[in-house]
């Protein structure tokens, strides 16, 4: 069974920084693509970022670009999203998506529950 599982969410001030994690169960075996998006109330889905199976091609949405970044253990299936400088509007639940075609862009194969990102002033 396949579960993708998110971690490291919580509150933060402007400013600061998070970690997120996203252990991929179930995937240990798979060449997939992977995806961070996010959620904010009132407002539909953005991609935030994401990274092919090596690790060699990442992209970004353009309001996190320069403050967050995507990365990979595949020994351990965890994908990782380090963000920096917060700002009340990275305010979201962020959710993981695998993408088994290995290519990125999706469709998302599969999705995560969420974890929830709060930044205060």
């Amino acid at each position: 069974q396949v579960q993708l599982i998110e971690s490291g969410g919580g509150l933060v001030q402007v400013g600061g920084s998070l970690r997120l994690s996203c252990l991929a169960s179930g995937l240990e075996d798979a060449n997939f693509a992977a995806a961070w998006f996010r959620r904010a109330p009132g407002r539909e889905r953005e991609f935030v970022a994401g990274i092919r199976w090596s690790g060699a091609n990442k992209s970004y949405g353009n309001s996190v670009k320069g403050r967050f970044a995507i990365s990979r253990n595949n020994a351990r299936s965890t994908i990782y999203l380090q963000m920096n400088n917060l700002k009340v509007e990275d305010t979201a639940i962020y959710y993981c998506a695998a993408d088994m075609s290995g290519r990125g862009g999706g469709p998302y194969n599969y999705w995560g529950q969420g974890t929830q990102v709060t930044v205060s002033l």
